[in-house]
This record gives C-alpha cells, structure tokens and sequence, in this order.
C-alpha cells in the first residue's frame, strides 16, 4: 500500500508538518453532477480529479445528469428517472417503474411539486453499499445530504459530507420574491427536502463546507455547533481559468454568471444598474452566461427596462469559451445575494479580469481586497463601481494581477486535496476506533 506526505500546508485543521497517509479508495457521491447545472457539479469534477493527482483512486457515483470526469476517475452511474429533463413528466414513469416504489416515489413528487432526487439517489446508494460498502475506505457526500447517509454511517462506514451552503438561503430569497400567496405554496412544497437534510445533518458526525460563511450560516439553519463543521475552500482551475493577453478586451463589456430567473443570483440589480448606466456609457452591453425561462421574469425585466440590445446569453459552453469571454471582457461582476463560495468570482480572477463583486454570503471572503465589493442588493452600487472601473483602467489592471496572485496563492485544488486528504485520514481513524 503506497504511502504519500502532505508538507507545507497552512489553513484551518492542518498541520504544517509533514504528515504521512496511505492511498485511499475514495466514492465521491452526486444525485447530479454536470458541471453546467452548477457549482457541485465542477466541485465533484476538479476535486476527483485532484485526489486521482494525489494517488488516491476515486470512483464518482451519480445520478443524472452525469459528470465530466478526468482520466483515471471511475464513474458508476446510478440513473433515477430524470423527469426535469423529460418532454412529458406523466409519462416519465414506464411500466417497467411501477414495481419500484423509489422509482414511483419519484415520479409521484415531481408530479406535485417536489423536489425528490436527493431522497431517492439516497435509496439507490444504500443498496449500491449493502454489496460494495466494504470496496471502499470512505464515502463522501456531495450535498444530497439523503437518509441513506445515515444508514450507512450506522453500518460503521466512513461517511462524510459537504454542505456547500444550506438551501434554507434559497428558500427564504425565493419567498422573500414570490410574486403571490400559491407562487409561496410552490416553493415551499419543492423545499420539503429541506426536512430530510436537516434531519441528516443533526446526525451526520462529520460535516465539511467551503467557507466560513457557509459553517456559520449551516450551524445557525440546522441547529447545530459550527465546531462540528469542518472547513476546507474549493479550488480553482488555475491552469484553464487564466489570463489571455493576446486576446484585445471590449472596453465596454461587462460579463456576469448567473442563472436568470433565480433571485438568489441578483441578476436584477445588474440590469438595473445597467440601464441607468446607457446614457453615460452608449457603448456598455452585458454578457451573461446562464439562460432565462422564455416569457419569465428576466426577459419582462429586460423588455420593461428597454436593454433588450445591451444584453446577450450564452449557455453551453466549454471552459474554453468561458475563459475566451472573461479575456474579451472589461469587468466580471457577480452580483449574488448569497454564494457559499463563488467559483465564478474566483474563476473570473484567475483569468485576470477585474472583478465587481456583493457581499452575498462567502463572497468577499474569495475576492479579499483584490475586487470591489459592494453591499448585495444595491443597484446603485454595483452601478457607481461600475462607473468607477470604466473610467479607471490603470485600476482595473492593477485589480486583475491582484485578483490573478490572490487565487494562485489561496485558492487551487492541489491545495484542497491534501487538506481534504488530512479530514478524511482523521474521519477514518475515528470511525476505526468506534467499531
């Protein structure tokens, strides 16, 4: 059994001593793990990967839709009915799906407004490991948060799992912006889910998350002591997210992500300080990478506002493309109301480009004093700064070597691995000496 080091770290929980560990066999767990339905989905990408770098061996068990995965990550793919992604949701569940009550469990919760993956990915998970529990030397959770953790913490498996940030946010900015009494019955009908996690999570005995923030705001949603939480930042993709000088900037173009539609995002105020900003700047127009619903509430807000010309999506893309945008870019701005993280405030400054941020949940902890932030929510704001970078670019330059330095020398994988590696060597010493 080969047996690796961790030297010269520095961060929360971890020795700066060189520290010895076996290679382990690791299953990294998703109930969906695409990278572009969002954060966990490049959280399970890149952290796989960095482990594999490590000597580790991963396995990636998910559900649909499936993950982009490096060389040397095994993905087991465990499918439920993907009926989000179906033409017709009645007819999602075939006749061959009417034996299984997982599968019509499912089906059944779509159909009334819930939102059932991470129960049922749960239910597939815990006969996976009734057979193979013993293949592995520890399973991490990526969010699914399901009984079936517990279940097989209970079976004396070493299970852990990461709260990126607890969706009880999502649930309070969505009906803080409902637009009426049965909009608010929807919503909390889909975040049912939220009672089978905070179930989870009060039991779970070890818990990860990825800022400060996020433990303080998980210990305050689930009721529990933020010293039961342990702390260890994502990374960022340096080598893909990376400046691009040949490429000659836009000097009025503004690049955000944000899913449109999702209040939580704050793609609103954006757009407001945009329009407010055309008569002073003809030139200004905004790039967002995201997709609005057609007829939904971002694309009434665009037509009301009149920047139905200022303003382009794109969907689908590579990194490649991503990392082309940020370099035709003048300034990335992220205008969230909460982020538990912020891979595209710290990927926009890997790539050099200045960036704009709020104060949204863990957001000024990722951009430090090498971005602007302003106060979430603040139209006015997030416009006046704006205003400020266009007009300033020896500002803007400085701020993007800042931003670039900040995420080589804080933020990377390789550095999130071996801290992660010391957890799960201390998760597996514990559960060791319970059974």
């Amino acid at each position: 059994m080969r047996h690796l080091s961790i030297t010269n770290l520095s961060g929360e929980g971890v020795s700066s001593e060189p520290a010895p560990f076996k290679s382990l066999k690791i299953c990294l767990l998703g109930y969906r793990s695409k990278p572009h339905c969002g954060g966990q989905g490049i959280y399970i990408k890149y952290l796989s990967s960095a482990l594999v770098k490590l000597g580790h061996t991963v396995d990636v068990i998910s559900g649909e839709p499936y993950p982009e995965l490096e060389d040397g990550v095994r993905l087991i793919k465990m499918p439920g009915l993907n009926i989000f992604d179906k033409k017709s949701r009645i007819l999602a569940l075939g006749l061959k799906d009417l034996g299984s009550y997982t599968n019509f469990f499912e089906w059944l919760s779509v159909l009334t407004g819930g939102f059932p993956e991470p129960y049922t990915f749960g239910r597939r998970i815990v006969k996976y490991f009734k057979k193979h529990g013993q293949d592995y030397d520890l399973i991490h959770d990526n969010q699914s948060l399901c009984y079936g953790l517990l279940k097989l913490q209970k079976r004396g498996l070493a299970v852990i799992a990461t709260i990126h940030h607890p969706i009880t946010k999502d649930k309070e900015i969505a009906l803080a912006s409902a637009s009426g009494i049965w909009h608010r019955i929807l919503i909390r009908r889909w975040h049912t889910f939220l009672n089978m996690q905070k179930h989870v999570v009060q039991r779970l005995n070890h818990l990860l998350t990825v800022s400060s923030q996020s433990r303080n705001d998980i210990a305050k949603a689930f009721k529990i002591d933020g010293a039961q939480i342990r702390l260890v930042y994502n990374g960022i993709d340096t080598d893909t997210f990376m400046p691009m000088p040949e490429i000659k900037r836009k000097p009025f173009r503004l690049m955000a992500t944000a899913s449109a539609d999702m209040p939580l995002k704050g793609l609103d105020y954006l757009l407001e300080a945009l329009a407010s900003l055309i008569d002073q700047y003809p030139a200004i127009d905004l790039l967002v990478i995201g997709t609005p619903k057609p007829g939904g509430h971002t694309e009434k807000l665009i037509k009301r506002l009149g920047i139905e010309s200022k303003v382009r999506f794109v969907n689908n893309l590579t990194t490649d493309d991503i990392r082309r945008h940020y370099a035709e870019s003048t300034i990335a701005v992220i205008p969230s109301l909460y982020e538990g993280f912020g891979l595209p405030a710290g990927e926009a400054m890997s790539c050099g480009i200045p960036v704009i941020s709020s104060n949204g949940g863990a957001l000024p902890e990722i951009v430090g004093d090498a971005g602007i932030v302003v106060q979430a929510g603040n139209k006015k704001a997030l416009a006046d700064a704006i205003s400020d970078l266009l007009q300033h670019p020896q500002k803007r330059e400085k701020l993007g070597l800042n931003g670039r330095k900040r995420i080589l020398e804080k933020f990377s994988w390789d550095v999130a691995a071996r801290k992660m590696t010391q957890y799960y060597m201390e998760v597996i010493k514990n559960v060791n000496n319970r059974f």
